[in-house]
């Protein structure tokens, strides 16, 4: 198969698989699911949605949040990992939405990239699933799904997220990303597949023998 080949076998197999992509963070609008997103660093979706309930409770916009001891923030926010960085940056980026927003989530790629703890990883979620502009979000899962089935050279995740860009049309890429985390949850996993296990590995490359060595 041709790289293009390669990309339709792939969308094709997501969509039959995953038709409906719900959004795997918790949240009601574009703040919440910032926070969200940020707290997901280096932590699983499943104990974001477990912290954030107690979280947004105590403060659910950035005018509330602002008012929370980062001290306070840090205690609710422990499980998640990070909560010492974590804490001052949903402190200080409320502040910043608050003073230099209006109180609102910029629908902007650069503003958000310049907020405090927000990469630009978690941007690209935030106006993806927030305000549905198209972006491709690229995590270390996605990353490795990729190499593995050969859609980038891997050298790193920015490459990969070019690489994919140009691979699928632009109206796909938002459901395309959690498609393509869904899957590597299910099927594809850092320990369950090495590139010649999963359905899409095996149909991609019947013929592949040895296990793919995936670059960070």
């Amino acid at each position: 198969m041709t790289k293009a080949e390669r990309a339709a076998h792939v969308a094709a197999r997501l969509e039959g698989l995953y038709p409906e992509t719900p959004i795997p963070l918790d949240h009601k609008d574009p703040y919440t699911l910032l926070i969200a997103v940020l707290l997901s660093a280096q932590c699983t979706d499943e104990r974001v949605n477990k912290i954030t309930p107690a979280l947004f409770k105590r403060a659910d916009t950035p005018e509330k949040m602002a008012l929370v001891p980062v001290e306070e923030i840090r205690e609710i926010i422990k499980p998640c990992g990070l909560s010492p960085r974590k804490s001052v940056a949903i402190s200080e980026l409320s502040k910043i939405l608050l003073h230099q927003h209006g109180g609102k989530v910029p629908e902007d790629m650069a503003a958000l990239e310049e907020l405090p703890g927000v990469g630009h990883k978690t941007a690209s979620v935030v106006m993806s699933q927030a305000f549905g502009v198209p972006a491709f979000p690229v995590d270390t899962h996605i990353h490795r799904l990729a190499q593995r089935w050969k859609l980038t050279n891997g050298k790193n995740v920015v490459q990969t997220e070019k690489d994919l860009k140009r691979a699928f049309p632009r109206e796909s890429w938002n459901k395309l990303h959690l498609q393509i985390i869904f899957y590597g949850r299910e099927y594809c996993t850092a320990r369950g597949c090495d590139g010649t296990v999963c359905p899409i590995c095996r149909e991609l490359y019947p013929d592949r023998k040895r296990a793919v060595k995936t670059k960070k």
